[in-house]
């Protein structure tokens, strides 16, 4: 009892003296760090806009996600039958010790790495994947495991989640989470439902309009690779932004020819992978894994890429350089994120630090691009007295319901 009351005191009265106490040294520390511009032209304008879409929500047609849980049940279990079959006997799929002994005992499949906790050997993800390329039966428990997670994160706990008095979503988005100045969101995250995959758009199909509304959405094209060219200054990519050529293609060009005798397709793809692996500081062996080429041929891929764009290596090593002599990333707009351990003589940690060393300052600096158009949109709304709400964001794009009456002149404005 005298617990809960402390408890209770603390939270009506000390918090707010508590931060008015904070306020000034916390201030003295933007200044002294050089984020006054970003905390107060970006984050601060921010609070209001997010307070709105959160308010507003995201209507959802919990009929047809009903629909397609039922047809999900059916799907996983026929892939319950098939890897029963495949095991010669019944086992619980979801049981990481269960699949090992299939996998590693029963079938003798190649055992790789050991779990950290109980050393048992890891059926994790990238496990699977490599035993998928000879059996079939880890390729079904693959996808047994995606389609299980899209049905208990979002088609069945979803319809749960839909407020009983606005008949919508609420989520909360995070400024303070994501250490290159992303948007995070929470309770529930809408930020990771996948569009690349069939049932990842049906599940994106159920976010609906009002009666009388419709949804735009509205995204940056290749924000982060036009982020790149600006900041590296290489005219190579530059022009072709410029010019309206795909930025996959010139890239494809580059580095496979005009006579590797893969599809475009195919040449499409790889130099996509190979463009953002660049972003993302990616190895050679990541790359080799992601494009299923030897880890040789990822090497060539990347020197290719960077022969070609040598802005773009020089741009990196100046960061790193920078990196290394102050510990310190930052975007255009002065966001920073810390990276000691670029100097690291651990080679993983120096690694993984080098790798958000580059991607931080582009990634970062997309976010803050679209921060200042949710800014701006919503002042422009309310100054036109709209009945156009922004509902949500989801990383480089910003999806807004509009009454139909509005949407030529508002789809404009967006």
């Amino acid at each position: 009892g005298i617990r809960d009351k402390l408890v209770t005191g603390v939270q009506t009265c000390a918090l707010p003296i508590f931060a008015g106490q904070l306020e000034a040294p916390l201030d003295a520390l933007v200044t002294a760090n050089q984020l006054g511009d970003v905390y107060r032209q970006l984050e601060m304008p921010l609070v209001p806009v997010l307070v709105d879409i959160e308010r507003v929500g995201v209507r959802l047609d919990t009929a047809a996600l009903a629909v397609q849980s039922r047809t999900m049940d059916e799907q996983l279990g026929q892939l319950t039958g098939r890897i029963h079959a495949l095991a010669g006997e019944s086992f619980n799929i979801n049981s990481p010790k269960q699949l090992g002994d299939v996998l590693f005992e029963k079938l003798k499949l190649p055992a790789g790495k050991k779990t950290g906790k109980t050393k048992s050997v890891s059926t994790a993800a990238d496990v699977l994947e490599e035993l998928a390329l000879t059996h079939e039966l880890p390729r079904l428990v693959l996808e047994f495991r995606a389609l299980h997670k899209l049905k208990s994160t979002y088609v069945d706990a979803l319809p749960l989640l839909v407020h009983p008095t606005t008949g919508r979503l609420h989520t909360s988005f995070n400024q303070a989470v994501a250490a290159t100045g992303r948007l995070s969101s929470s309770d529930p995250n809408l930020q990771n439902i996948p569009i690349r995959t069939p049932l990842g758009r049906e599940i994106r199909r159920a976010f609906i309009a009002a009666p009388d509304h419709v949804l735009i959405s509205a995204d940056y094209s290749q924000i982060e690779l036009r982020v790149l060219a600006h900041m590296a200054g290489e005219p190579a990519l530059i022009d072709a932004f410029r010019s309206g050529e795909d930025i996959h293609d010139r890239t494809a060009a580059q580095l496979f020819g005009t006579d590797s005798g893969l599809s475009r397709h195919e040449l499409r793809s790889r130099s996509k992978m190979v463009n953002y692996a660049v972003l993302y500081g990616k190895t050679p062996f990541t790359l080799a894994r992601d494009i299923n080429v030897t880890q040789e041929a990822a090497q060539a891929f990347i020197d290719a890429y960077f022969a070609g764009f040598p802005r773009v290596r020089a741009f990196i090593d100046a960061l790193l350089d920078d990196a290394r002599r102050t510990g310190v990333v930052r975007t255009m707009f002065g966001r920073r994120r810390l990276v000691p351990n670029v100097a690291s003589r651990n080679f993983q940690m120096r690694a993984q630090a080098e790798r958000e060393a580059i991607n931080m300052p582009i990634q970062g600096t997309a976010a803050d691009i679209l921060k200042r158009a949710m800014i701006d949109l919503h002042t422009r709304l309310i100054q036109r007295g709209s009945g156009t709400r922004m509902i949500l964001t989801v990383h480089d794009e910003l999806r807004s319901e509009e009454h139909t009456s509005e949407l030529q002149s508002l789809a404009y404005l967006v």
